[in-house]
């Protein structure tokens, strides 16, 4: 613990305020391009019906961000994703300020600025507005106060934490992971001292107050959220946990995964580091459950920010004077932050090689597309039908897409995750055009079905929504009340 109260160095504000202005610049340039991810697309449904306290499949902070950044700025890609610019940009200066905390010099900020600026985890979740958003902001600033508590001994740090984290609650609960990491870190590796501090009950004290609401309504409802993470693990844990260590690489880069492992080893080595020793152990704890679990990859993505926070303080003194080691990580981190860019961000035409390697650019693909081909096969209804029908959306994004560009369309109906709680549709409709739904679900439900038409994103792109049938079915063998219960389905 050091005896003064302040920063180990002197923060590089120009050289952190820059390099994340530049990031946010870039990161709203190209916005607009591809269109909504499949999330968006969800969580602006989800504001459209107005404020919750929670959801079947999430806390209700991001669908309540989305509808207020619409609402001021209208009701475009562009415009909902300033904010996942701007934090972008927050999480480079909050984890530069790591950097300076544990003494890294400017030099050493510089890195950590641009290292984290051009790494695929911040761009990615920078370029559209979704729940990590927000989660990798919340670590960072949890981070951050970390440090200072345990390097400055003020207590004050912990009540930053603690509403930090309490805050982040509204966000994703995938902050609880921390919450758990940190505590078992310190036990681990010190300081124990910590445990006697006022102030660490203060600032969990604090998360609860903060965080209570959005608790009570898991607890009156059951939890919910225990629920989808059950769904979640049971479908995707077993290969996420193959995944797992090479996408520890990918959301950082190659080069900049060198420099966090280089962070990960001081704070096992160093001495000077001992205060803050626990984040080693923390991470390998956040790393053992998530796996356990089967969550993905980038939750565990707040601790790689700090680690490469970390890395760049070891980095930097790596090079020293030595300008063959100097001109080695400056290369490597021009040509990762290229590679980066490219995965990342939809700066390459649609159907580029490169699209596939990025799920949220796949899943921002052909949106419109899907609302075209749904109202032409309701258009072709009959007109007494058209009176009579529905659509029946096989995902939240296809209800999403189906809002945002389906004018015209009657009702949209959906079984995932929270819309299932929309339905069911009236007893009076007995015509469907469903998108996306089981051929096998929509016969058990009606007498006849065929399909009229597939989607077409129209450039190639081998999403999961290229090729899905629009079926349009009739007949009805029951009441929605008694058939609505089979299309509920969780998923993420």
């Amino acid at each position: 613990m050091r005896a003064d109260t302040g920063p180990a160095v002197r923060p590089a504000w120009r050289t952190a305020v820059g390099v994340a202005s530049g990031v946010v610049v870039l990161l709203l340039a190209v916005s607009g391009r591809y269109g909504y991810n499949v999330d968006e697309l969800y969580f602006r449904l989800l504001g459209e019906h107005g404020w919750a306290w929670g959801y079947t499949d999430q806390p209700p902070l991001v669908p309540a961000v989305v509808h207020a950044t619409a609402q001021l700025l209208g009701d475009s890609v562009w415009a909902i994703r300033v904010p996942a610019a701007l934090c972008a940009g927050a999480v480079v200066v909050l984890g530069t300020l790591i950097t300076a905390e544990l003494g890294g010099t400017r030099r050493a900020q510089t890195l950590a600025a641009l290292g984290l600026g051009s790494s695929f985890l911040v761009l990615s979740v920078g370029h559209i507005m979704v729940t990590t958003t927000l989660d990798m902001l919340a670590w960072t600033a949890l981070l951050l106060c970390v440090v200072r508590a345990l390097l400055r001994g003020e207590d004050k740090w912990w009540l930053w934490a603690g509403a930090v984290l309490g805050l982040a609650l509204y966000a994703k609960y995938i902050v609880a992971l921390p919450a758990v990491a940190l505590p078992v870190g310190l036990a681990l590796a010190g300081p124990r001292t910590v445990f006697r501090s006022r102030g660490l009950y203060a600032g969990a004290a604090l998360a609860l107050v903060i965080g209570a609401p959005n608790l009570i309504y898991q607890v009156t409802h059951d939890f919910p959220q225990l629920r989808m993470a059950e769904a979640l693990g049971a479908t995707d844990g077993p290969m996420n946990r193959i995944i797992f260590v090479p996408s520890l690489v990918i959301l950082l880069g190659p080069v900049l995964t060198v420099v966090w492992v280089a962070g990960l080893v001081k704070l096992v080595r160093d001495p000077a580091w001992r205060p803050v020793r626990a984040l080693a152990p923390a991470f390998a704890v956040g790393v053992a459950l998530t796996i356990y679990g089967g969550g993905r990859p980038d939750y565990v993505g707040g601790f790689l920010i700090g680690l490469f926070a970390a890395g760049a303080v070891a980095a930097d003194r790596w090079m020293g004077q030595r300008r063959l080691r100097r001109v080695l990580l400056c290369a490597g981190l021009a040509a990762s932050a290229v590679l980066q860019v490219l995965m990342a961000l939809p700066v390459l035409p649609q159907n580029s090689p490169f699209v596939p390697l990025n799920n949220i650019s796949l899943e921002s693909v052909g949106w419109p597309r899907l609302a075209e081909r749904v109202r032409a096969a309701y258009d072709a209804l009959p007109r007494e039908e058209r009176a009579r029908a529905v659509v029946l959306a096989g995902n939240l994004g296809e209800s999403g897409a189906l809002d945002r560009y389906g004018h015209g369309l009657p009702a949209v109906y959906s079984g995932h995750n929270e819309l299932h709680k929309w339905g069911p549709p009236p007893e009076s409709a007995d015509v469907v055009v469903a998108v996306g739904i089981e051929r096998s679900r929509l016969d058990a439900g009606f007498r006849s079905c065929r399909v009229v038409g597939r989607i077409d994103n129209g450039v190639g792109v081998a999403n999961a929504e290229q090729g899905k049938p629009v079926t349009v079915c009739h007949g009805r063998k029951d009441s929605w009340a008694r058939l609505w219960p089979a299309y509920h389905y969780l998923s993420g």
